[in-house]
């Protein structure tokens, strides 16, 4: 092996850091865009978000504790398992906002913060845009927020896989 992409695919422990520092910029870059841009996100856009707090729980905890060869591939497979689930959900979310798929019946957006009093409230309800899950709130060369989540995952997912499979190697030769 050699070049960059074998090398870091060779090593498991840097495979792993990589795909927990890429959910990590992908949640920094859905938090940019909510909170400094004001793209309210829609309930599947939030979903999105749950397979990369996850991957960027196990990769630290893998960091930390994944010594041994086992358990660098117990980690490998569920960050595999997790892009998996994050490319779906990205897919089907590009395909609510392209018409294709049906999208929940209640996707209505982020909750707004909650009101302190009546006169709040009511400013709140004049001034509340409800986020739709058919609407895409930004695109990029075509693709929405959920279209480029679907694309990253799923890049990531096959990064995972061709990590497992030279961590575990020939058959009967598995890492120590």
């Amino acid at each position: 092996m050699s070049g960059f992409p074998s090398r870091l695919l060779a090593d498991p422990r840097r495979l792993i850091a990589l795909i927990g520092l890429a959910s990590l910029a992908l949640i920094a870059g859905a938090w940019f865009f909510e909170l400094v841009l004001h793209l309210r996100p829609c309930k599947l856009c939030l979903e999105q978000r749950a397979p990369h707090y996850a991957a960027i729980g196990l990769t630290a905890l893998a960091l930390l504790f994944a010594r041994s060869g086992w358990l660098q591939i117990a980690a490998l497979i569920g960050l595999a398992l997790l892009m998996a689930w994050s490319t779906g959900l990205g897919v089907y979310h590009s395909g609510v906002e392209w018409g294709v798929f049906a999208g929940p019946n209640d996707c209505g957006g982020a909750p707004a913060p909650a009101a302190a009093g009546v006169q709040d409230l009511m400013k709140q309800l004049q001034t509340t845009r409800i986020v739709s899950c058919t609407e895409a709130a930004w695109r990029f060369l075509g693709l929405s927020l959920a279209g480029w989540n679907a694309l990253v995952s799923f890049g990531l997912l096959i990064a995972a896989l061709l990590g497992l499979k030279n961590t575990i190697g020939k058959p009967g030769e598995l890492p120590a």
